[in-house]
């Protein structure tokens, strides 16, 4: 490969700017598996930040009560705003992502459109949330990875990140491996079998050996099917 062609695709790959309270809670995932295979390929860039290095007072307080009453404390305007505010005047971003639980339910689409991406920004709460300023006026779109709430969303942070990462090409050593997912084609994953093919009695269906790959893929269709029927119907709708 020419230095020039080496120097494109160093240039092409995507980042993902992480703004946390708690950097340290994520660092053990996004060194590991296929996150990290990622990383080390130089496929994708992910940088953390701490949203406590951009306090103000010598207590690096990020936090405050609520207008208004209530409990719990809210994540304030300037923190957020000067560590986004910095990362934006270095690159321009696609999507600056703020984890909510009352945000859009992520799913294998949005998996699929985020990982044609080339620089986002994912915003991960604590405590009570956050200012309402910065969801009217930096976020660009709230993600939901289902109905309930965490302490902070550093966890759905890293199953948007895992499940984006992933699709990238080039990180799955098997590009097919991805394609053949649960939700990919609107179905769940059909069953699968490994060595041996008789455990405790237990055998593996015969169509798998036929070696015949229209057979195996009509089979594979038809128990995707019967599977997300049986466990979910509303995927079908």
């Amino acid at each position: 490969m020419a230095m020039s062609e080496e120097k494109i695709l160093i240039e092409e790959k995507m980042r993902i700017d992480i703004v946390t309270a708690h950097p340290e809670s994520l660092s053990s995932m996004l060194g590991a598996s296929i996150i990290k295979i990622a990383r080390d390929k130089g496929i994708v860039n992910i940088a953390l930040h701490n949203l406590h290095d951009y306090a103000l007072d010598k207590y690096k307080h990020i936090d405050d009560t609520p207008f208004g009453g209530g409990a719990g404390m809210l994540i304030k305007c300037q923190p957020v705003f000067d560590c986004i505010g910095k990362l934006r005047k270095e690159r321009s971003y696609d999507e600056i992502i703020f984890l909510s639980p009352d945000g859009e339910v992520f799913n294998q689409g949005m998996a699929n459109e985020l990982s044609l991406k080339r620089n986002i920004i994912l915003l991960a709460g604590h405590y009570k949330g956050i200012d309402q300023r910065i969801r009217d006026h930096i976020i660009t779109r709230e993600i939901s990875i289902g109905d309930y709430v965490l302490s902070g969303g550093e966890i759905p942070l890293l199953a948007v990140t895992d499940a984006v990462v992933r699709l990238i090409p080039g990180v799955l050593g098997d590009a097919e491996s991805a394609l053949e997912d649960s939700y990919m084609n609107g179905l769940l994953e059909p069953p699968q079998y490994t060595k041996p093919a008789d455990y405790k009695g237990w055998k593996v269906p015969d169509v798998l050996f036929g070696g015949n790959h229209k057979e195996i893929s009509e089979w594979r269709d038809e128990q995707a099917y019967e599977k997300t029927k049986n466990r979910r119907p509303d995927l079908l709708d």
